[in-house]
Formats: C-alpha cells, structure tokens, sequence
C-alpha cells in the first residue's frame, strides 16, 4: 500500500464512523465531522462525561488517540508521573463506545499494517534479510552439580 491509498483509506474509514454512506460525501468531510460533533454534544446531554484513562500500546497509537480527540474538540491530558502512553480524557461512554474506540480501532490498525508493511520493506531492501519472527524453542534445563 502506498502513502496515497493510506491516507484514502483513512479517509474512508472517517467517513464511516460519521454515518456517510455515499463516496459523494467525501467532498463534504467538514459535514462529517460535524456530524460527529453533534453526535458527541448529544451524547453529553443524555449520559453525562466521566474521566477515562486510556492506555496505549505504542507511542503512534497515542499519536493518533489524541489527534481524534483533539479533532473532535477533546482535551487529551495526562496526571504527573503517569507514562507518556497514558491518555486522560473527559467523555460520555456512548460516545466513546459508540464512535470514538470504533473509529480509532479501524484508523490505527490500518496505520499499523502500513508502518508494518514499510518496515518489512526497508528491512528487506537495506539489510537484505527478512524480518519474519524468531524460532520458538524449548527452554533447556539447567543442570545443578
């Protein structure tokens, strides 16, 4: 996959966790986020925000949390001595359920087979090896004396 069907993909992936169901509206990706906003302020009123702490396997998994978070008008923080992949948000649990885990699901597992892909490549390409797992083997015994 190139970087070009990456991002379309993304996009594709926005479009559906705003409800467009036509690729027409790709034109009007303003209109799909405020879709979401507003599904977001609906949420609020009906099943008020709680703290939710979210943890993160990587750093570019966080990268993209707090982007959507931020893109939807959230403020992603952290408490004093908690890990760089913590994240500290204020949210409904619909929302949260319903169109924000979802959402960042689908974008950082498409983002993780790219950053994946690339790597086998240049691994491949500059090293010349491939970089598939190590063998599993058993564990040998230690002998006492």
């Amino acid at each position: 996959m190139n970087e070009q069907k990456l991002i379309d993909k993304l996009r594709l992936i926005e479009r559906l966790a705003s409800g467009a169901t036509t690729k027409g509206e790709e034109v009007a990706a303003e209109l799909a986020k405020e879709r979401i906003l507003e599904r977001l302020r609906r949420f609020e009123k009906e099943d008020p925000p709680v703290e939710y702490q979210f943890t993160m396997t990587d750093m570019w998994s966080r990268k993209v949390f707090v982007a959507l978070l931020r893109r939807y008008g959230i403020k992603p923080y952290r408490y004093h001595r908690q890990r760089h992949t913590t994240v500290m948000a204020k949210l409904s649990k619909t929302f949260v359920d319903e169109t924000l885990w979802p959402e960042f699901q689908d974008i950082s597992s498409t983002l993780s087979d790219y950053l994946s892909e690339v790597t086998d490549r240049m691994i491949l390409q500059v090293l010349d090896q491939e970089s598939n797992e190590v063998d599993v083997v058993e564990k040998q015994k230690m002998i006492s004396s």
